[in-house]
């Protein structure tokens, strides 16, 4: 991998376990991580607290931040996004060829039961609904995949990197 940057966005609905996961598989690529819920406006936690989906303008400034964040990391980095429709990803990957998607997909049912288990985290269980509603999956052409949460991390991060290892021809550590 020496030389080789690579920067992979961990997405899905909230509570798919984006920040759990893509913590993970930075540390055991070696890469940076970036939580992107840290970069969203105070505005927009705050609303999405009360209750209030956000809706693409709300989305606007946040993915601008975090495509600048990718255009401004000189290595190889994880990023937590949810990303939930293609415009967002296209926005997030100009620029940016090595740029690949992790969709972390569960059904909403058991996505739901991991919200409500969170504690003192700003999103309001009741917006799940607005983002599977909004969510738009992986088209082929886009540069990602899906993977299944619905299995232990270990798996989890073990079948990752080996699509990883697939899609790129270059090893990645198990």
């Amino acid at each position: 991998m020496v030389g080789v940057v690579r920067k992979i966005v961990v997405m899905g609905v909230s509570g798919c376990g984006k920040t759990l996961i893509g913590k993970a598989l930075a540390d055991r690529l070696g890469f940076a991580f970036v939580e992107g819920d840290d970069h969203h406006a105070d505005r927009n936690k705050e609303k999405m607290g009360r209750g209030i989906p956000l809706d693409d303008d709300d989305r606007q400034g946040w993915l601008l931040r975090l495509r600048e964040l990718i255009g401004e990391s000189g290595g190889p980095m994880v990023l937590s996004c949810s990303a939930l429709k293609r415009s967002y990803r296209s926005l997030l990957a100009s620029g940016e060829h090595d740029l690949t998607f992790v969709h972390l997909h569960g059904s909403r049912e058991l996505i739901e039961e991991r919200i409500r288990s969170r504690e003192g985290h700003f999103f309001d269980p009741n917006l799940l609904a607005s983002q599977f509603d909004t969510l738009e999956i992986l088209e082929p052409q886009e540069n990602g995949f899906e993977v299944k949460v619905d299995q232990t991390e270990q798996f989890i991060l073990a079948e990752i990197c080996s699509r990883l290892d697939d899609r790129e021809k270059q090893p990645f550590p198990l």
